[in-house]
């Protein structure tokens, strides 16, 4: 045999083995897909995972339909999609708890890389310093002077035990040495009066939740936890910006897909998946929810999650927070 006939011989072989795959892709998908959504319907993944998921139907002809599978701190619907079949037809979207979760719960059934395939990193959104409008401050160092000042007087809400809120908060705490008394409620809308109100002097909540507070002046918002300014209080500087080096605690996440599901599926969700986000009418809807639109490869999320669970690894160690 030539090595003109070998090497068509090999590439033949070769197509025999890709093909299959190429072919699922391409016809892919032949029927209805789901994306789960491991929250109540209503917050930042969900509204991500409406307006995507719309795009998604008419660009690749089936329905995309969401089903919200809120409970035990989002472990309940990640759950239902770590064990999925993998096969495209069951997708999510994840928030900031998929890299806390782990920390904080003992036998979660999954496990945040080894049971998932990453499809693309969505979104950050932000938090926000909010403080009570008549506490004498306007900036971060002065929130900290105060604090030190005034320990008992330092109460900061949050919205229950390993929320993004208590973990910045926590985070906030190590990083600028000032006294940190934890009030936990059941979410932002419980917490907002009592911030307003006095009850508590700072609450570091999502821009989604907050941004209305900020802007009506019942709060005041002293900085945001992101490394860059949020395009939605773009006058309010960054923790970074005020001395709090390195400090960057938001929640973020993306579509994930069952560990197994094919790479060629993977890859062309990811591929429409980008070209949502980049429509002008995607990006003005999630940022006009304070949402910081991202995108990107499969393994740039993947990097993304490897990344925020050492970080969150290490603030659960030193806050010495037990796992349920």
């Amino acid at each position: 045999m030539t090595i003109h006939k070998l090497i068509q011989t090999v590439a033949a072989a070769a197509a025999l083995i890709v093909a299959p795959g190429l072919a699922l892709a391409q016809n892919y998908p032949t029927r209805p897909v789901t994306i789960i959504v491991p929250a109540p319907a209503g917050g930042g993944i969900d509204l991500i995972a409406r307006v995507v998921g719309e795009k998604l139907s008419v660009k690749l002809g089936q329905p995309f339909i969401v089903e919200n599978r809120p409970g035990a701190s989002n472990n309940l619907g990640t759950a239902v999609l770590a064990n999925a079949k993998p096969d495209g037809y069951t997708i999510g979207i994840v928030g900031g708890s998929h890299n806390t979760n782990k920390f904080l719960f003992k036998n979660l059934g999954w496990d945040p890389e080894k049971s998932f395939e990453p499809i693309v990193y969505t979104h950050e959104i932000p938090l926000v310093f909010a403080v009570y409008p008549k506490l004498p401050v306007k900036t971060l160092p002065e929130l900290v002077s105060w604090m030190k000042a005034n320990p008992a007087e330092a109460k900061v809400a949050t919205s229950g035990r390993g929320s993004a809120q208590e973990m910045a908060a926590e985070m906030f705490r190590m990083d600028s040495g000032a006294p940190v008394l934890l009030v936990p409620y059941k979410g932002s809308s419980a917490a907002h009066p009592d911030l307003i109100a006095g009850r508590t002097a700072l609450y570091i909540d999502t821009i989604s939740a907050i941004q209305e507070q900020v802007k009506s002046g019942n709060v005041r918002a002293v900085a945001v936890s992101t490394k860059v300014r949020s395009k939605a209080l773009p006058n309010v500087p960054t923790a970074e910006e005020q001395g709090i080096k390195g400090y960057d605690a938001n929640t973020n996440g993306g579509f994930l897909a069952p560990a197994g599901t094919p790479k060629d599926i993977v890859n062309k969700l990811n591929v429409e998946i980008n070209a949502a986000l980049k429509l002008p009418e995607v990006r003005a809807k999630l940022e006009a929810a304070g949402i910081e639109v991202q995108g990107g490869t499969p393994q740039q999320y993947a990097a993304v999650i490897k990344s925020d669970l050492a970080k969150w690894g290490k603030v659960v160690k030193e806050a010495n927070i037990q796992p349920e």
